[in-house]
């Protein structure tokens, strides 16, 4: 289990600089010079607790040009904002059986209607909420532990879909998997993007 990007989620938090760099971007995307100028500290000082966020992958960041623009990344601050307690909690949970055959029942519908009888994606769904159940759908057949090369990774997705480039950058994105040094390993599942934790009243629409 990669118990250490829970504790580096953590330990991004732990600074108040970077708790208001988290709060200003939750209003839209800001660039470094604006993120100094706001917190009134300077560029470098962004540039440093900036590396910090983006390590613990509570941000994201795109170059135009000579600008760095630095924005949330959304689905991994909710999915980890529960991660913790999860793994503190799991052994102890009851009481919730009818809410979880609901899940069941949501997540098999979208696969059905997703997958085809010989586990085909027939398409990458727009909605987030059954993009992520087709996600975890495909990452369960990943092996636990396992390291895989980009190619690995490729021929894998290729088994489910043509567009590996696209699924490969979703599994990063929304923490299905983590990449380093062009090797991709699974995530715990704790720290899968949770569709569960979204609001799922218009699922099935």
């Amino acid at each position: 289990m990669q118990l250490d990007k829970v504790v580096n989620y953590h330990k991004a938090l732990a600074d108040p600089t970077r708790i208001r760099i988290l709060i200003l971007l939750a209003d839209g995307e800001l660039n470094g010079q604006v993120l100094a100028e706001k917190l009134s500290v300077t560029p470098a000082t962004i540039t440093h607790h900036a590396s910090k966020l983006r390590e613990a992958s509570l941000i994201n960041e795109r170059r135009v040009k000579n600008t760095i623009y630095f924005s949330l990344n959304h689905y991994f601050l909710t999915s980890s904002a529960t991660a913790t307690s999860e793994l503190i909690y799991r052994e102890h949970k009851g009481g919730a059986d009818t809410l979880q055959e609901e899940h069941q029942r949501i997540q098999q519908s979208v696969i059905k209607n997703f997958y085809t009888a010989d586990g085909r994606l027939k398409s990458i769904p727009s909605q987030l909420k059954k993009k992520l159940i087709v996600l975890s759908y495909m990452a369960s057949k990943l092996e636990k532990g396992r390291k895989y090369s980009e190619e690995e990774i490729n021929v894998f997705i290729k088994q489910f879909h043509d567009d590996f480039a696209t699924i490969r950058r979703e599994f990063i994105m929304h923490q299905f998997m983590f990449r380093e040094r062009e090797i991709y390993e699974l995530n715990p599942v704790e720290m899968w993007a949770k569709w569960e934790t979204l609001s799922y009243s218009s699922i099935l629409r």
